[in-house]
């Protein structure tokens, strides 16, 4: 569960409810949870702050819009993560850098013996790693490692199968463990 998902996960149902019933305030709170809640995401997809914010300004505008069709409101987070995945998906096609809907898994699935282990420092890096994996993997990761959610969760919010979840993380993984064998740790001289 994410910082942002604990600051307040009693709080939200009941702000969605106030919200939903025209409270402003409850909806100023609820939005700037949600803003906590998806900036880190946003950022880590798109690569670049001011297109993150950019994107996560129309998701804000679409949730609120759209505040009124949630049914559960303890659904919130995962509601709103699903709306942010749409949005920078969008954005990622429409600026040309989304690579490909459907990515390709290599014959070897990763955790075969001949692969190395990943080394315990690993999810320090993987912001930064995570820049050169497609964006569908990165989503995956992203939520999985970064905002802690299970898998199951991970193919709700991005509206994928579980199946599909699990293909993107194990070849995202993958991709991971070539960049952290041929790239140094920090501070190494290589």
């Amino acid at each position: 569960m994410s910082a942002a998902d604990r600051s307040g996960a009693g709080e939200v149902p009941w702000l969605v409810l106030r919200a939903q019933a025209g409270d402003r305030a409850a909806l100023e709170r609820l939005l700037s949870h949600a803003h906590a809640l998806l900036r880190p995401f946003t950022r880590v997809m798109l690569r670049d702050e001011d297109a993150a914010d950019d994107v996560l300004q129309d998701v804000l505008v679409l949730l609120y819009r759209k505040l009124g069709t949630l049914r559960d409101p303890r659904a919130f987070s995962a509601w709103a993560r699903r709306i942010a995945s749409r949005q920078i998906f969008r954005d990622l096609r429409r600026h040309r850098k989304y690579e490909a809907a459907h990515e390709e898994l290599s014959p070897e699935l990763p955790g075969t013996a001949h692969e190395p282990a990943l080394d315990p420092g690993w999810v320090e890096r993987l912001p930064a790693l995570l820049e050169r994996v497609s964006p569908a993997s990165r989503a995956v990761l992203a939520l999985h490692y970064l905002d802690d959610l299970t898998l199951d969760e991970v193919a709700t919010v991005l509206d994928i199968p579980p199946g599909t979840a699990k293909s993107r993380l194990a070849y995202g993984l993958s991709t991971l463990r070539k960049l952290l064998a041929s790239t140094p740790e920090p501070g190494e001289g290589t």
